[in-house]
């Protein structure tokens, strides 16, 4: 099977890493997957404080008040002491369980074993799942992995603990690499779909890939974020926005396997390039946008995990508002999420 390798952010380049279930290889994978997980907690020791709560008031346990009995309202939470009372029907109002569940959309697709510098496109995007898996999968919430751009498109979790989370992080760094287009029905699109058919409960999805799937993931993308809190991960290499000067290249297609020579020593055509790619990166940047999603790109020579790491802490907090059709008395309370 095609090899696969993973660097830590400021490490150098790591060995391609055999795909077999022989001693050796488990405890490299092991050995690999736990030095990320120190590498990310540490980065992110003392950031983050806080439980997580709901954005809205939802089921749950916690008490949040009474409110008036309306027309389609749930009778089995009608307070009948305060009915009593209020000679009128009241209702209980709780706020939503606290638990988080985070679904993590990523590109597996041949365009991201593209790589110049330290590491891969893949290489990032499997760091990056590990970051916000470790970084939300505490205090019971739910974690979750959807990969699209192979064969088919697989779901992994959801998961609630640390062994379980490690499982999944094992099952994704043993997926093979694809050297050709997506099979039907498995490109980028098509997993966003699956998940908005799925309803899964609102939380928070992380769709992590470079974006240049020719399908329609930014109509999906919006319709996930009508409900969710999404955050666009893009990840990109230099070469991929700057052609350097270095005469004759071969340029060969990821996915469709098609040759390219251009002579590279020429100005004009590194200019065309470079006004191409900046052309089709505000494009994604711009459906990104009409999507109301959170856009955060990852560049694979640069430190990956601080720049997660310095969009988490400077992060947007919401505001937790009652329905004003619903709830007469409006209580604000800032939360903390981590998105």
């Amino acid at each position: 099977m095609a090899g696969h390798r993973v660097t830590s952010a400021g490490d150098g380049p790591t060995t391609d890493r055999p795909r077999s279930d022989d001693v050796a290889s488990v405890a490299r994978k092991a050995s690999e997957l736990r030095r990320l997980e120190l590498l990310i907690t540490r980065r992110l020791d003392g950031m983050l404080r806080g439980e997580f709560l709901g954005i809205r008031p939802g089921p749950g346990t916690d008490y949040a008040g009474t409110r008036r009995y309306e027309p389609g309202d749930d009778a089995r939470r009608i307070d009948w002491n305060l009915t009593a009372r209020a000679l009128s029907p009241q209702l209980r109002t709780t706020d939503a369980d606290r638990e988080l569940r985070t679904w993590v959309v990523v590109d597996r697709s041949a365009s991201m074993n593209f790589g110049t510098a330290e590491r891969e496109k893949g290489d990032v995007a499997f760091a990056t799942v590990a970051a916000f898996g470790f970084l939300t999968g505490r205090h019971g919430n739910q974690f979750g992995v959807i990969t699209a751009g192979g064969d088919r498109v697989a779901r992994l979790g959801p998961t609630s603990t640390r062994p379980a989370l490690l499982a999944t992080l094992s099952r994704l760094y043993d997926m093979p690499r694809h050297e050709v287009p997506p099979g039907a029905e498995a490109d980028l699109a098509a997993a966003l779909h699956g998940l908005e058919r799925s309803r899964p409960r609102r939380g928070q999805i992380v769709v992590i890939s470079d974006f240049l799937d020719s399908s329609d993931w930014a109509i999906h993308l919006r319709r996930l974020a009508l409900a969710h809190n999404v955050l666009a991960v893009q990840v990109i290499d230099r070469r991929e926005l700057e052609l350097p000067a270095m005469g004759v290249l071969t340029l060969v297609d990821a996915e469709s396997g098609r040759e390219l020579s251009v002579q590279s020593n020429s100005r004009a055509l590194r200019d065309r390039y470079a006004r191409a790619a900046t052309r089709r990166h505000d494009e994604i940047k711009s459906k990104i946008r009409d999507a109301r999603s959170d856009h955060l790109v990852l560049t694979t020579d640069s430190d990956w995990l601080l720049d997660i790491v310095r969009f988490v802490v400077g992060s947007r907090t919401f505001r937790r508002v009652a329905d004003p059709g619903r709830e007469p008395a409006l209580r604000a309370t800032r939360l903390r999420t981590v998105l």
